[in-house]
């Protein structure tokens, strides 16, 4: 945690077969100090999703009053469903010391960081675009027109990698978790996260 107790938010987003998800699971399972959000959606729960713990599965009809009365931190429409972080647990989260990850795609990434410039973001990518397709159509539970959006989509992606702090290349989940991991306390670090030890010395190397 920084040294005035709060942790630092940071977002990690990347192509459709990025490996996303087992990358945070990992990073969750792994060390104690971090928190990764449960985002919202309003797309129907894939076998093996749990309530409260992949999403909040909402109807669109609720999801769009959650826009409306500024429920959440983020959200973004992604192959016609919506996506969106509840603001309520990630602050909580940070205020306790967590290091908050957000695990979001690249619209919503951009909503935070205009909001929040210091937060932290991540790209994760794999080596190329043929193991982009491959790991999409590995995966066996979507159509090749489901397949062929999420590669466009992918491409339309590239355009927002220029604005992320860090690209991580996932070649090996061990290698890639570490690199995130690293990374992430880094941060911690950085003089915008240190402002309470500069303000420290300031004060007092005024006394001399």
């Amino acid at each position: 945690m920084t040294d005035s107790g709060r942790g630092i938010l940071t977002i990690v987003s990347g192509f459709a077969g990025s490996g996303k998800g087992t990358v945070m699971n990992k990073l969750i399972s792994e060390h104690d100090n971090y928190a990764l959000s449960v985002s919202a959606t309003s797309r129907t729960p894939r076998p093996g999703e749990e309530e409260g713990k992949s999403y909040f599965f909402k109807t669109r009809e609720q999801f769009e009053d959650m826009i409306a009365n500024d429920l959440l931190l983020e959200h973004a429409e992604y192959v016609g469903n919506y996506y969106g972080t509840p603001k309520d647990f990630v602050f909580a989260m940070m205020d306790a010391g967590k290091d908050v990850i957000l695990e979001i795609e690249v619209q919503g990434a951009m909503q935070v960081k205009k909001k929040y410039p210091d937060t932290l973001l991540i790209f994760l990518t794999p080596p190329n675009a043929d193991e982009i397709y491959r790991r999409l159509k590995g995966r066996g539970a979507e159509t090749d027109e489901v397949i062929a959006r999420r590669m466009k989509r992918a491409y339309e992606e590239t355009d927002f990698i220029k604005d992320y702090d860090f690209l991580v290349i996932n070649d090996n989940i061990d290698d890639c978790t570490a690199r995130v991991h690293d990374i992430i306390q880094s941060a911690h670090h950085t003089v915008a996260h240190e402002s309470a030890v500069i303000n420290k010395l300031i004060a007092g190397l005024k006394k001399y």
